[in-house]
């Protein structure tokens, strides 16, 4: 329940820091409260209540599902809240290496972000599970939205890379900040050897901000590149399921890909030491991070 700390470490200062009357910000706290809050049921249980399995998935899963159809509601039928630049892009996103390619998600746009902040909480969630390798790719994330972020919000700037001009989206930078800052103090106790331990509480609300983010600033199709750890781990979990299920249904035995899912576990199974894979981890989110930034100018 150490993500009591996270949370605490990015809300505050967002609040002291931030324009709380910019919509952006609201809906971005909002999201890592309610995720937060959804997570701290699921550790309460396990930690107070000594129940095994938490809080049951389905109610994790009401849980994320409102948090997106909140922010896609509010996004789709009321812009105005946000911005006045909002009003006629509001379904559209930017499509990555593509020069004022925009693409329209139409009366899909909740849907889509339902699914985006369930899916990132989850894969963020499934990122904990080695000392300081979650808390380390999300803050190398959340430093990269903070640039994007300031850009995006900036006019100079979003015209000169040709990207939308979102107003009022470059206060989310100070909440990225926080993130980045909270991120640092939690490894200083969260490196191998971990004295401190973020649990669901931490990861889904991270997961969830991270989200929100790539959503409100318009880069929802950078998510598998800016989140790529996060997306590698839900995509080996995906993969060895469904050849295990595949492989007992057509040979009577099930097979896996990988020792053993998510994929961190499976270089672990392969003899590399956890803090072998954590820095590996973080030098190919580093590099997610450089051809994220290059997408704006390589196009």
């Amino acid at each position: 329940m150490g993500g009591l700390i996270v949370l605490a470490s990015v809300l505050i200062p967002s609040l002291l820091w931030g324009n709380v009357l910019n919509m952006y910000i609201v809906m971005a706290m909002l999201v890592m409260a309610m995720l937060g809050a959804v997570g701290f049921l699921d550790d309460y249980l396990k930690v107070i209540k000594k129940l095994p399995k938490g809080l049951i998935g389905r109610y994790k899963i009401v849980g994320q599902v409102l948090t997106g159809l909140v922010v896609g509601g509010s996004l789709y039928f009321f812009p105005e809240w946000y911005s006045s630049s909002l009003a006629d892009v509001r379904t559209l996103t930017t499509v990555p290496f593509q020069k004022l390619v925009n693409f329209d998600f139409g009366i899909l746009y909740i849907p889509v972000v339902i699914f985006i902040i369930t899916a990132t909480s989850n894969a963020v969630n499934l990122t904990d599970g080695l000392d300081g390798l979650c808390i380390g790719t999300v803050g190398i994330s959340a430093l990269t939205l903070a640039v994007i972020a300031y850009f995006s919000g900036n006019a100079f700037f979003a015209d000169y890379l040709n990207i939308m001009h979102l107003r009022g989206t470059d206060e989310l930078a100070i909440f990225c900040a926080a993130i980045v800052g909270a991120a640092m103090g939690f490894l200083w106790y969260n490196a191998h050897p971990a004295q401190v331990f973020m649990g669901d509480t931490g990861s889904l609300a991270l997961g969830g901000a991270i989200g929100v983010l790539c959503v409100l600033i318009k880069k929802e199709f950078l998510i598998p590149i800016v989140g790529g750890i996060f997306f590698a781990e839900t995509l080996s979990v995906i993969v060895q399921v469904l050849y295990f299920k595949y492989t007992r249904q057509r040979y009577g035995e099930g097979k896996r890909i990988f020792r053993m899912a998510p994929i961190h576990h499976h270089f672990e199974k392969i003899g590399w030491h956890e803090s072998k894979i954590v820095v590996r981890f973080y030098i190919i989110g580093i590099m997610l991070a450089i051809v994220t930034m290059a997408s704006f100018k390589v196009r």
